[in-house]
């Protein structure tokens, strides 16, 4: 089982050189800490920012560089810094390749919603509508079952969506899974998590084919 680091990880081999990519708020922001080093990507914020890299040490935080998670963060080397309407200019342009982000719920036809509980106190539905309707790649990162242990990849969201028909796969602490027309494809298994663990934590069609090799981190 992987905890956010592996997740995050895991992802970070999903990352192709020259990509333009966007980070969401939770586990997808540590995918920074794991890109290697012989490719060259370009991470982008929604709050005006191109060209962050991995997040600060202790004592050597910038309290002026913050993602739109409000946490602190570094840059690269040519970085740039603009307003929101020439950050949503790029996003809506479709000039980021990939959106990777946290879900509260995917459905098995790639509905995503993770922006809102019912009920619940949100400070916005931010960025993600927009990015989840112009990135052509949109992977999410999640954790497979919520505090209960109920599965959070569903037959049909329940929570309102964010977008829909959208994600393309999914990495979580026990397995990778791609988003088919026929529902969640099987791909890979966390190490140490075995495929009947991961189709009783699974809500939605869950198709299984062949051996289901262990990530590869």
């Amino acid at each position: 089982m992987l905890d956010k680091n592996g997740i995050a990880k895991r992802i970070a081999k999903e990352v192709k050189d020259g990509d333009y990519v966007n980070l969401g708020i939770g586990i997808p922001t540590l995918v920074a800490n794991f890109v290697r080093e012989d490719i060259e990507v370009e991470f982008q914020s929604e709050n005006g920012v191109l060209g962050m890299g991995p997040f600060p040490f202790e004592g050597e935080e910038d309290a002026d560089l913050i993602n739109a998670g409000k946490q602190t963060i570094t840059t690269l080397p040519g970085a740039s810094f603009f307003d929101s309407a020439t950050s949503f200019a790029m996003i809506r342009g479709k000039h980021v390749d990939l959106t990777i982000l946290g879900a509260m719920e995917v459905s098995e036809n790639g509905d995503i919603a993770n922006w809102k509980i019912p009920g619940k106190m949100v400070k916005g539905m931010g960025g993600a509508m927009d990015l989840v309707a112009s990135a052509e790649n949109i992977i999410v990162a999640m954790m497979h079952t919520n505090r209960a242990g109920e599965s959070k990849l569903l037959k049909k969201c329940s929570l309102p969506l964010t977008g829909v028909g959208c994600v393309k796969k999914i990495v979580t602490n026990l397995a990778v899974i791609e988003v088919t027309l026929k529902g969640f494809k099987l791909l890979e298994r966390a190490p140490g998590v075995s495929v009947e663990a991961i189709k009783e934590a699974t809500e939605g069609h869950l198709i299984i084919e062949g051996d289901i090799p262990e990530m590869d981190l």
